[in-house]
């Protein structure tokens, strides 16, 4: 899940900037992980220590407060009686990944996705969204093909994956819903050559840079299975140690570091 962390950090200082180019620095001055980053390890920490989604997200958002939460989620991170409030937003994407890695099949992927998003997402863009992610890691690391994963995204979830970066870059503007951001970053994923690439597809479009990178660097991840040394390296000294430690334990049972 390492790419996704990447992709967060990466993105962290182009939102809202809308640089509409692949040709930049990668870790500029100011990169940071946000909340992108935060709720990845509170699910990779949930699936590794058997802990409910709501639980393991609530402690990590607590323990990082300020990196970016929506509203209604920081509502509800504090709110003594947590429920989930309807929302279509990206969150659910973005802190997905793991699940798509730790599940061996594809309905389990679709189900754990499905509990992941709906604690707080519980709106069906919100866990179709989540959905989408989850299992295009699944296919990603499981030897399909970019057109096998394509067909599979576009049947189950009806999103439109025939444009191109190309096409969507000149128009795209930010966008916090699933139905606005996964497909986008999902064709990121399909349009790239190489983990980087990808990472580089994602920031050009504009728009919500860290969350669409985060999500297209899982999968990018998932696919290439190679990252740059320097990149990973980079990215994990940004991150605490207790971090750190839920990445090294989860990717050493069942990830690619």
């Amino acid at each position: 899940m390492i790419g996704s962390i990447i992709g967060d950090i990466v993105g962290s200082v182009f939102e809202h900037r809308n640089i509409k180019i692949t040709d930049f620095k990668l870790f500029n001055f100011g990169a940071r992980f946000t909340d992108d980053t935060v709720l990845t390890i509170a699910i990779a920490d949930a699936i590794l220590n058997n802990l409910p989604y709501d639980l393991a997200l609530r402690e990590w958002g607590q323990k990082y407060p300020g990196r970016g939460y929506g509203n209604h989620f920081d509502i509800w991170l504090y709110s003594e009686d947590p429920r989930p409030y309807n929302s279509w937003g990206n969150g659910s994407g973005m802190r997905v990944s793991p699940i798509g890695f730790a599940f061996n099949d594809l309905g389990k992927v679709l189900e754990a996705s499905k509990k992941s998003a709906e604690v707080t997402h519980n709106h069906p863009e919100g866990i179709k969204g989540a959905q989408a992610i989850a299992s295009a890691v699944f296919l990603a690391r499981t030897g399909n093909s970019k057109e096998e994963i394509r067909d599979f995204i576009t049947n189950s979830f009806g999103y439109n994956l025939m444009r191109t970066v190309e096409e969507i870059r000149p128009h795209y503007k930010f966008d916090i819903s699933c139905q606005g951001s996964v497909p986008e970053a999902i064709i990121c994923f399909l349009d790239s050559s190489d983990f980087e690439d990808c990472i580089r597809l994602s920031i050009s479009i504009g728009g919500d840079s860290d969350t669409i990178a985060c999500m297209a660097g899982g999968i990018a991840q998932a696919y290439y299975q190679t990252m740059p040394s320097e990149i990973v390296n980079t990215a994990r000294e940004k991150l605490p140690t207790e971090m750190i430690t839920v990445l090294d334990e989860f990717e050493g049972i069942y990830g690619i570091s």
